[in-house]
């Protein structure tokens, strides 16, 4: 494999309250309520590890349940680089799953809303083949400093960036323009079917990218991507847009798939692989992240096989990244991208299996937990 891959993201604890019946304000309600550890970036690197590359992440974590999250990382065979804010709890989204399956949810990026460019050495992308970015690190002032000084040192290095939107909400309000600018030295993007759109639906007309992304001829510099180029639906006139910016874009369609373009064209589509799931159930697959303890949680998945989507995105993401490492073709690798997110969903949370041992860790004196191991 050529070298590893260093995610930047967040590490995440989600709470997740599974209520039967409505919310009652200002009394009890009785709920099934499990632990989990999450977070995209996490939740990436744990999947690639899980795959077979050298995954590592630069994340900031709690002092709450730091060295819980710190643990969970190893044990899932990943390479912390982790720092441990004294003052602030890690970051916690707790998730409110009624009988429907409809979810609502409290945020608190906490800790992992503090990383930033004090947290980035440039010898963190030593033996590093790629860096990937998770969108929401961007989205608060001091991980948009990270990553500026982050890209500009994998770009001084040679390094291949690939970034992934993160969520259509905090996208819109940091501003779509804005994203695309920030985010222009990567050569690959990674959105789900409303972040691209969302992306897409940017006003400036996109130029085919200089560059040839990750694999192919680059296209003619400077040709605008006219519509009657693109193929007939949206989505895939969104991925041939990203694609012209950014090189390539491997687009997640969940229960369909997955597009892949390169400079400015739809070059293959994935069919899902494994347990699906739509509508109702859907939704509720999707509702019961982390809840091994919650009784039930597979009953309320119905019978589309499916246990809980939670983290399948992420695990795409890993499976893509991880077979490009191998040397494998993007599109050969599209089609790992969906066997890893059809393995996702089967699995209560949106981690992989642990591994059953991990070497011992212990922090440097500036307080950071580095996995350097070789």
């Amino acid at each position: 494999m050529a070298g590893g891959l260093l995610v930047i993201g967040d590490a995440v604890t989600d709470v997740v309250a599974l209520h039967r019946v409505p919310v009652a304000t200002g009394t009890d309600t009785p709920a099934d309520i499990a632990v989990r550890p999450g977070g995209s970036g996490a939740n990436t690197a744990s999947w690639a590890a899980h795959l077979g590359a050298d995954a590592r992440i630069l994340t900031r974590v709690g002092y709450d349940t730091g060295q819980w999250h710190i643990s969970e990382l190893r044990a899932a065979g990943v390479r912390p680089h982790v720092s441990v804010d004294p003052a602030h709890p890690t970051a916690v989204v707790i998730a409110m799953v009624d009988a429907s399956g409809e979810r609502s949810m409290l945020t608190n990026r906490g800790a992992g809303g503090r990383i930033g460019p004090a947290d980035w050495e440039d010898d963190l992308l030593e033996g590093v083949g790629r860096l990937h970015v998770s969108g929401y690190t961007l989205f608060a002032r001091p991980g948009l400093e990270l990553v500026r000084r982050a890209l500009r040192a994998a770009r001084g290095r040679g390094v291949p960036v690939s970034v992934d939107p993160a969520s259509t909400g905090p996208l819109r309000a940091f501003g779509v323009g804005r994203f695309l600018d920030e985010t222009a030295a990567a050569t690959l993007v990674i959105p789900n079917r409303d972040e691209a759109l969302l992306l897409a639906g940017e006003p400036r007309k996109p130029q085919v990218s200089e560059r040839a992304g990750d694999s192919g001829e680059p296209a003619e510099p400077g040709k605008p991507v006219e519509p009657e180029e693109w193929e007939e639906s949206g989505l895939e006139a969104a991925a041939a847009v990203l694609s012209a910016r950014y090189g390539m874009a491997a687009v997640k369609l969940g229960a369909s798939g997955a597009l892949l373009a390169v400079a400015g064209r739809i070059v293959h589509r994935a069919a899902a692989i494994g347990p699906t799931a739509t509508g109702a159930a859907g939704r509720a697959e999707a509702s019961v992240a982390g809840t091994a303890s919650i009784a039930g949680a597979a009953s309320i998945a119905g019978t589309a096989g499916v246990v809980d989507s939670t983290g399948a995105g992420d695990a795409f993401a890993a499976g893509f990244l991880t077979a490009l490492l191998s040397g494998e073709p993007p599109e050969s690798a599209l089609e790992a991208g969906c066997r890893a997110g059809a393995a996702a969903v089967t699995r209560l949370g949106g981690r992989p299996p642990a591994r059953s041992s991990v070497p011992a860790l212990t922090p440097d004196p500036t307080g950071r937990w580095n996995d350097d191991r070789k």
